[in-house]
C-alpha cells in the first residue's frame, strides 16, 4: 500500500478519535455544569456570589474549551493540506 495513503488515513483516525473524544466531554461538562446548578438551587442560602463565580468560571472554560478546539481543527487542516484530493 501506499505511504502517503497510511498517513492519510491514520491522520483521519486520529482526527476522528479526536472529534469523539472532545464531543464526549463536551457532553460530560455540560452535564456537570446542570448537576451543579441543580445542586445549587436547592442548597439552603442559596449564595447568588457563588452561583456567578460559577458561571464566570464555566464561561471560561468554554471559551478556552472553544479555542483549543479551534487550534486543534486548524493544524489537522493543515497537516490535511500536505495531502492531494482523492478523486
Amino acid at each position: 500500500m501506499d505511504m502517503k495513503k497510511n498517513l492519510k488515513q491514520m491522520i483521519d483516525m486520529n482526527k476522528a478519535a479526536f472529534d469523539n473524544a472532545f464531543s464526549t466531554m463536551t457532553m460530560v461538562q455540560e452535564q456537570m455544569e446542570k448537576v451543579t446548578d441543580m445542586y445549587l438551587s436547592q442548597a439552603s442560602g442559596r449564595d447568588a456570589e457563588r452561583r456567578k463565580v460559577l458561571a464566570e468560571w464555566s464561561k471560561a472554560y468554554k471559551n478556552g474549551f472553544d479555542a483549543f478546539k479551534k487550534t486543534v481543527d486548524e493544524n489537522f487542516k493543515r497537516v490535511e493540506s500536505f495531502f492531494p484530493k482523492e478523486g
